[in-house]
């Protein structure tokens, strides 16, 4: 419903609830105007991941600091969801160690499988809060098959991560 004052203008997108609304935004500004996007040197490590369901495709590489993740930088090729999802994941792990940036993805992970109605949501020591604009995501997307859109990046990440810590060559 739109508020009659102000018109369904203020509302971002006419039918939507304000907070539909502004995580909608969020989703198109992030594919617009995607964050670490570029495949930079030096890194760590380089993964490939690709969802067979749609075509999109992302080539991640991951650079750390001793334990902390100095830096992650992408290129991808897909929908506004997995382009809005892998710049929302680096622009929140970039600075944080690797094991909290990887409890991020799980707890990411663990937000859609319970909305899939997998269970409780299981975070372990993260909040929905700590997800920052990639909350967003998990609102918006409301389909299953777009699921694997909003994690084909956080997927990316999590080998990309494992592997570095192990300290796998770069690919």
């Amino acid at each position: 419903m739109t508020d009659p004052q102000r018109g369904p203008a203020a509302q971002g997108v006419v039918g939507m609830g304000q907070d539909a609304a502004l995580d909608h935004e969020l989703v198109l500004d992030h594919s617009r105007r995607p964050r670490h996007h570029g495949l930079r040197a030096p890194f760590d490590v380089e993964v490939r991941h690709l969802n067979p369901v749609c075509g999109d495709r992302v080539v991640l590489r991951v650079a750390l600091d001793g334990t902390d993740v100095r830096d992650v930088s992408y290129e991808a090729l897909g929908c506004a969801i997995s382009q809005a999802s892998t710049s929302m994941l680096a622009e929140l792990v970039v600075g944080l160690g690797v094991s909290r940036a990887l409890a991020l993805e799980g707890r990411f992970t663990a937000a859609f499988q319970h909305r899939a109605g997998g269970g409780p949501p299981d975070g372990g020591e993260v909040d929905d809060a700590a997800l920052g604009d990639a909350l967003a995501l998990t609102r918006v997307v409301r389909q299953p098959v777009r699921v694997r859109c909003a994690l084909l990046g956080w997927k990316a990440f999590e080998e990309a991560a494992v592997l570095a810590l192990a300290g796998s060559p770069a690919v």
